[in-house]
């Protein structure tokens, strides 16, 4: 993939509900500063200037967020049901996602299921990061699941890595590269979670390979093709293969998806609302909703 542009959006998917696009690295989704013109939505917009709704903020719904580093397949509601069917179906985690990505270091391991908590770090000068329970800092941390498997032991720009799959199992900020860090692997390139050390690759090598919405009338299935290979870049030399990408997603396709136990919510007790008081809340929620 070459650098974002406005012209060079790739398109993996479209019906007249959706569309999946082959997100670049280093580029928003969306953004509601001025001074950021390049973004997923305007290249949206540039490609498809009559698909996009006046009557929301960014003119397209995302049915989901990918972050600036992140690469890969990104899926785009072009109706309000469409939004709300894709919607359920992340709520109620029937969506399937697996993650490509370059990690530092020999991962002993070739299988492991990484169960770190995480939450927000308080601490002074890392309010933009996450971190892993235990952490000083770290505030509200809530469960998570991200099963790693590894795929090729190679090198990048001469210093080892491990070329990984990555499933996470629930769907926190910036999950995968914490969990990756928390094990002393953490993504090559990620400035970020490697205490910003890594600054010498182009991007961030975390790309989202292969996403599955079982939606009931319009099931999606789309795999963005694999950045992470010698011939797109020369850096990477891959030495020893482990599993096969295709026979593991063939796996994931057939093993339910695991069930994570939540916190409950803590009870509140709020003031009785009145029939007008509801019928209005009810209204407008009904316009904000999914815009």
């Amino acid at each position: 993939m070459e650098p974002a542009s406005q012209e060079n959006l790739c398109v993996l998917y479209h019906s007249a509900n959706y569309i999946v696009v082959n997100k670049h690295w280093d580029i928003r989704i969306d953004s509601k500063m001025w001074y950021e013109k390049q973004t997923v939505q305007s290249q949206l917009k540039h490609r498809f200037p009559e698909l996009a709704d006046p009557y929301t903020y960014y003119g397209f719904r995302f049915c989901h967020q990918l972050d600036f580093s992140t690469s890969g397949a990104l899926c785009v509601a072009l109706n309000k049901a469409a939004a709300g069917h894709a919607y359920r179906c992340f709520k109620d985690r029937l969506v399937t996602k697996a993650y490509l990505a370059l990690v530092r270091g020999v991962v002993a391991e070739k299988k492991m299921t990484l169960d770190f908590a995480i939450g927000k770090n308080t601490t002074e000068g890392k309010t933009h990061m996450m971190c892993t329970e235990g952490t000083e800092g770290c505030e509200n941390p809530k469960p998570c699941q991200t099963e790693l498997t590894v795929l090729e032991y190679g090198a990048y720009d001469g210093d080892p890595v491990t070329k990984v799959l990555l499933q996470p199992l629930t769907g926190r900020t910036h999950q995968l590269r914490v969990h990756c860090s928390a094990i002393g692997h953490p993504i090559v390139g990620d400035y970020t979670y490697s205490l910003r050390t890594d600054n010498a690759p182009y991007r961030m090598m975390l790309h989202a390979y292969f996403l599955h919405i079982p939606l009931e009338n319009e099931p999606i299935h789309v795999m963005a093709p694999d950045p992470f290979v010698p011939s797109l870049d020369s850096k990477w030399a891959p030495q020893r293969c482990v599993n096969i990408l295709e026979d593991l997603l063939k796996n994931i396709l057939t093993k339910p998806q695991a069930e994570i136990q939540e916190e409950p919510e803590p009870v509140h007790s709020y003031p009785v609302e009145s029939e007008e008081q509801q019928a209005q809340c009810q209204q407008w929620l009904c316009e904000w909703n999914l815009d």
